[in-house]
């Protein structure tokens, strides 16, 4: 990549706190197995559907908060849930639209505070938990990809943008914007890409555009209010589709080997208002 592009893109990068299954570290939560609630706590569910299923937790005090660019809690912990079709109810499809607005009860993020009265629940009956392995973390430099809009926003000298600078530069059998996935592959080649902060690692696109157009629902994707939507969000956190390596049927699988996404306006996050956080999914 020519130095000029290099250095502007790196510019851009942002630290992530990647979520390791087992590894040596410092235990910083779970995949999969029973969550820990608040005692008069009741299990997250959709209405009329059924309990959501417990993705992950993670402690905010374990992960590198003063690394990371995003205004986490310093303490309490970080519960993702999701309704991925491991209740037995009679239901056509779990990966529904995240555009239709009775879909938002599919997936809920949920903040203990530090100093709650929490207990482990089992879960509902007819609901299959995943098998527990323990999170460790690690730092790691995370890039903004392919249409995404910082991409198209910063200038060279040349006065070209970063996305129109890159269309005559080629990497190994990829050319153009391509240039970034490819190099982000390579240096990263390893999955599953679970993590907190940093930016999303997409299957289908910017997953900022994503939140942007669900909030501006019916605004033209030409409209500037697009570009200023989606800068108010960040990654709150993303969790792959993950093999425990005990069988098919206990595969966390988003689709088609897809991730799910929590994003939250930077400013919420600091509030501490995880209501505001927004879902999607996104698979090949």
């Amino acid at each position: 990549m020519p130095a000029e592009i290099a250095a502007s893109w790196i510019e851009l990068f942002r630290p992530a706190a990647r979520l390791v299954p087992g590894g040596d570290g410092q235990r910083v939560g779970q995949l999969g197995g029973s969550p820990s609630l608040p005692v008069e706590a009741e299990w997250p569910k959709w209405p009329e559907v059924g309990p959501l299923t417990f993705i992950a937790e993670v402690d905010c005090a374990a992960l590198p908060r003063e690394t990371l660019d995003i205004p986490l809690p310093e303490r309490g912990r970080l519960l993702f849930f999701y309704f991925d079709g491991r209740y037995q109810v009679d239901h056509d499809d779990p990966y529904l639209d995240p555009a239709e607005p009775q879909w938002a009860q599919g997936a809920r993020v949920v903040f203990v505070p530090a100093g709650v009265p929490t207990s482990e629940r089992p879960a509902p009956a007819g609901l299959r938990p995943y098998p527990r392995v323990d999170l460790t973390t690690e730092l790691m430099a995370t890039a903004p990809q392919q249409e995404h809009h910082l991409l198209e926003q910063v200038r060279l000298g040349t006065g070209l943008s970063l996305t129109g600078a890159i269309e005559d530069v080629r990497v190994g059998d990829q050319d153009g914007p391509d240039v970034f996935d490819e190099l982000i592959y390579r240096a990263d080649p390893h999955g599953p890409r679970h993590r907190i902060g940093g930016f999303a690692d997409p299957v289908q696109g910017p997953v900022e555009q994503e939140i942007a157009a669900l909030v501006l629902d019916g605004v033209p994707w030409d409209d500037p209010r697009h570009v200023q939507e989606a800068a108010r969000w960040v990654l709150l956190a993303q969790f792959d589709s993950h093999d425990f390596g005990t069988g098919d049927d206990e595969m966390m699988m988003w689709g088609d080997a897809g991730s799910l996404y929590w994003l939250i306006p930077r400013d919420d996050l600091a509030a501490g208002r995880f209501d505001a956080a927004r879902f999607t999914m996104q698979c090949g």
